[in-house]
């Protein structure tokens, strides 16, 4: 690891460094990053039987990158809020909320003609939860709906936690037997927001073209997951009608990439919307399902939600062709698929 980063801690920033060797180290990468200075991203390979470093080719993102041939909504059909203040952006005024399921116990007075307006919010409004994940919804597996940069609002909007970004520090390391991991070395309280999992969008064809080719295939499906969501082959809008798009992230992405499978997870994948327009391409934020002392491995159920992988693992013909679990779990299932 020491041998890895002589080169970016002598030479770089030099003017006779090679543009190319900076473009394609890690650490310069990371350090490009504008959060850097308050939530950096590290790497660290403390284990004294490995000098391994993360691949050469991989390159560090902090926004996904769309792939030729993706089909985006046209301008005309984006919209945003027009909520008059921030806080209106928490009712069943606001338009982003649309599709969010009311809380009926959250019922508050409008001030302007004192009748009671309906919260559709995903997170807690103030006090010590403020900006976590409401239980409703964390118990849940429904897509958050979030203002975003075509609404009136301002960017202290309170539905705005997964658009402003990731908060906390995060740190890549070498783990006993399951690769690279990633930690935090703050504590994560339960509903709160990590980070985004990124990579190149691009189409199932391609995704399905990529399987095809990679020497591992099987490993591949560790690192594109699919935005499905909202796929509906019935739908009039002919963007989720589409068969689903799919992010990969095996050789772009942010730190989020290098988070193990556990079947007893310590976060979940939520569908994150901002533009209505643009549904087919949402968001995989990541949010604590529990608390999470400092230091301890992020995980988070690489399958979440398709049961059949229970059935199969206790079928010796399918058994053969999974891949195996290595996470540990007192629940481990096994397999992964």
């Amino acid at each position: 690891m020491e041998a890895a980063t002589y080169d970016h801690f002598f030479s770089h920033g030099r003017p006779e460094a090679d543009p190319d060797e900076m473009n394609n180290c890690h650490w310069c990468q990371i350090r490009s990053f504008a959060t850097h200075k308050t939530i950096p991203i590290t790497i660290v390979n403390d284990r004294p039987d490995s000098n391994e470093v993360l691949n050469p080719d991989f390159r560090f993102i902090d926004h996904s990158i769309i792939a030729d041939g993706v089909p985006v909504a046209e301008d005309s059909f984006r919209t945003g809020c027009d909520c008059a203040d921030d806080e209106d952006c928490m009712y069943s005024t606001c338009y982003c909320l649309d599709e969010m399921a009311p809380d009926s116990d959250e019922d508050t007075d409008d001030p302007t003609n004192g009748r009671p307006r309906r919260k559709r919010f995903a997170y807690h409004s103030g006090g010590a939860k403020a900006g976590l994940l409401r239980g409703r919804v964390l118990d849940s597996r429904e897509p958050i709906y979030e203002c975003h940069d075509g609404c009136n609002c301002s960017l202290r909007c309170p539905n705005r936690v997964v658009e402003r970004g990731r908060t906390v520090p995060l740190q890549i390391f070498r783990t006993e037997n399951r690769g690279w991991g990633v930690k935090c070395p703050v504590d994560i309280r339960k509903g709160q927001f990590v980070d985004r999992y990124l990579g190149e969008i691009i189409t199932g064809k391609e995704a399905d073209r990529r399987r095809a080719e990679s020497t591992i295939s099987r490993r591949k499906d560790v690192y594109l997951f699919a935005l499905d969501k909202f796929w509906d082959p019935g739908s009039l809008d002919p963007l989720l009608a589409a068969p689903p798009l799919e992010v990969d992230g095996e050789w772009m992405s942010g730190p989020t990439r290098f988070i193990n499978h556990s079947c007893q997870p310590n976060m979940r994948i939520f569908a994150r919307v901002g533009d209505h327009a643009d549904k087919h391409i949402h968001d995989l934020a990541l949010f604590a399902i529990q608390d999470i002392p400092a230091g301890d491995e992020l995980t988070f159920d690489y399958v979440d939600g398709l049961d059949e992988l229970e059935s199969d693992a206790h079928d010796p013909a399918k058994m053969k062709d999974m891949t195996k679990c290595l996470c540990r779990a007192k629940c481990c299932r096994g397999f992964l698929w």
